[in-house]
Formats: structure tokens, sequence, C-alpha cells
């Protein structure tokens, strides 16, 4: 039998991002580990329902403390020699870098990485994201020697990593994302009234402020559109601060919902009218986009990095220009006052999804390019 390590810095992730993949594995009769930050006693009832197991470790998702790295390595170093997996995939930066080099160590472990986006350190242009890009640079350069392929959600992400030499072009494949669950988020009538969401972490990258100030320009025109968020405050140094957000709470611009369990987003996508993410953050593919396509909304995206490959502008939404909440404000008041439009767009967004994003698509290429054969067949491979 197949066994399979998958190593993340954020154990709360998999069952949004990476639960139709673990599924996938072991309905390929594959044995499964997840290594993550989490305690195992408050997660390992989880995965135990999905004939996985789990195991923590001590991981810092921010930050570039090499004390603190190394010991990252070495616990991973330490599990995968315990565990003695067959293949290691890892995803987010930490994992990606540690884990790769911690399966060289362990044995010269077979590695895969998922580069979910590269975020604001490899788009920002001030001097100390370029000495922080050049550090992360050098990293990258030094795991991805040890791993088999790595998969890429964009081709501009692509682009990036090998005008810097990160990567050879031999070992990238490319996924349409993480891919959406069509049957967990099927298509879903329109509300009745003009209603627009924001979903995602709340730091300045994901555009939250644009969105916010945008939501003030369309509420004073039209006061009867609503403006929810869903998003968890951040430690990153750009985050959103708790008095900035209440200040557009207090004034009734948008209602805050706070944090919320992945099985929980989805009531919130079926009582929008559309779907905002105005971010310039260096996305690979947004799962929440994807969600929110699957659903049958249309969407609102920043014209950059990740955000554009889930919107056909003028088909099934808009591109905005990236920092410009007047041209968000534009397209929301253009969705809420054409209710035909945003149906329109809206199920093109769900044909979309069928087509493109589909989740089965997606883990079907990751299963392939890793060797794990069909459902059913021997040992996880044919």
């Amino acid at each position: 039998m197949t066994k399979i390590a998958i190593v993340t810095a954020a154990t709360n992730t998999i069952p949004r991002f990476r639960e139709d993949m673990l599924d996938e594995f072991v309905r390929r009769g594959c044995e499964v580990v997840v290594f993550g930050d989490e305690s195992e006693g408050e997660w390992a009832s989880y995965f135990e329902a999905h004939g996985a197991g789990y195991r923590s470790y001590s991981v810092s998702r921010n930050g570039m403390n090499p004390a603190s790295d190394v010991k990252t390595q070495r616990a991973l170093e330490a599990l995968l020699r315990e565990e003695r997996p067959d293949k290691v995939f890892t995803y987010q930066a930490k994992p990606n870098i540690y884990g790769a080099l911690a399966a060289a160590k362990a044995g010269d472990l077979e590695a895969y990485a998922m580069m979910g986006g590269l975020g604001s350190v490899f788009h920002a242009h001030d001097a100390k994201s370029r000495i922080v890009r050049r550090i992360v640079s050098r990293q990258y350069r030094r795991a991805f020697r040890h791993v088999k392929r790595v998969f890429f959600q964009n081709g501009e992400d692509v682009d990036t990593f090998e005008g810097l030499g990160i990567v050879d072009a031999s070992k990238v494949v490319m996924t349409r994302g993480s891919g959406v669950n069509l049957e967990r988020f099927p298509a879903r009538p329109m509300p009745g009234r003009p209603s627009f969401l924001f979903v995602g972490r709340l730091v300045r990258g994901k555009g939250i402020l644009d969105y916010l100030e945008a939501a003030r320009m369309v509420r004073a025109l039209r006061p009867e559109v609503e403006f929810h968020v869903v998003g968890a405050f951040d430690t990153n140094p750009t985050a959103l601060s708790e008095g900035e957000l209440q200040e557009y709470v207090a004034d009734g611009t948008v209602t805050y919902h706070g944090e919320q369990k992945a099985e929980d987003v989805q009531r919130f996508v079926e009582r929008c009218t559309a779907f905002v993410l105005p971010s310039y953050y260096g996305e690979g593919t947004p799962k929440s986009a994807l969600e929110a396509m699957a659903t049958g909304r249309p969407l609102i995206v920043a014209d950059a990095v990740g955000c554009r490959e889930v919107v056909r502008d003028g088909e099934n939404g808009f591109l905005v220009p990236p920092r410009c909440p007047q041209a968000i404000a534009d397209a929301m008041e253009r969705l809420a006052a054409d209710p035909a439009l945003a149906a329109r767009m809206g199920a093109a967004s769900r044909r979309m999804a069928e087509e493109v994003f589909d989740v089965r698509k997606v883990n079907a290429v990751i299963c392939e390019t890793m060797g794990i054969g069909a459902i059913g067949a021997r040992g996880g491979s044919e």
C-alpha cells in the first residue's frame, strides 16, 4: 500500500482546501498521514473519520526566524523517519521549503510541492520585499532541487519562478487551482435583495479596504444594498485592525460575521448576489472565488495574478484595476441595478466551474502526476 504524508503549516486549512484530495488518496487505496501545526488531540478524530492519521509538529507560518525554521525541519525529518511514507505532498511556504529538505534528509523520499500563490513578497517592489524575496528565492531554489514535481495554479507564478531560476520547467505541472466540489457547492437561486460578499483573511493585500470603501460609496446611492465580510483577523504585518473594520461596521456599511468554519461559508455565498475579491496579494487561484462560481454567482475581482484566472471579463463577472475602490463600486452598482445581468453572469460562472475547476479533474492531475493509480488498484497504484 502506498503511504502518503501531507504536510501543512495550518491544519485548519485541510477541511476547506485539501479534504477532497485527501479523500481521493484514500479512495485510491493509499495510507495517508497528515503533519500539521495544531494539536493531535484536537484533530485526530477529524482525520480518523476521513481514514487518515495525524501528527503535529512545530512550525511558525509567518516570520523568518532561522532557529525556529531549523527546529521545523528537524521535527519534519523525525516524523518522516518514523512514518516512512513513500511520497510526500507539501503546500504553503514553510512546508514546501522545509518539507522538501526534510524529505531529502529522511531518506531521499519522493516529494511533491503545491504552490498555492506566491503572496506579496514576490510582487511588492519596496526595499524590504526585495531583500526578503532574495532570501526566500534562495531557500526555494535549494529545496526544489529535491522535489520531483511542483504544482502551480497559474502561469504567471510559473514564469516568476522559472525567471528566478527556482524551478526547472521539466518539474512544472499545472492545475486549475485546488478545484471546487460541485456537489458540495450546487448552483443556488439568486437572493431577492442585492447583497455582496467578501471572504478572506483580513489583510490589506486581499483588497479588504478597497471593498469597504467601495461598499460605502454604493450605500450612499443605494441604502438597500447589503455588504458582508467573512474572515479572520491575521497576524500578518499588513493585517487590518479590529478598530479599522469597526468604523465600517459602526456606520452600517458592512456586517462582519467573523471567521467561519469551512462548511458554514456556503450559506453566506448562497445569500449574496455577487462575490467580491479585489486581491492584489499574489493569489494562486482563489478557492473562495471557485466556491462562489460553483454556487452560480458573478465575481468582481482585481485584474491581478491568480484572480484573473477565474473571470472572463464581462461574461461571468468583472475584472477591476487593483487598489481602485471606485471601479469596484461601479461594478457592484451595475449588478445591483440589473438582476438579469447578475443572473446571466452567475450562470456563466457555474458553467466555468463545471468545465474548468471541477475538483475531480484537479485531483486526477495530482494523482496521475504522483503515480497514484485508479480507485481500487492494488497498493494505490497501477
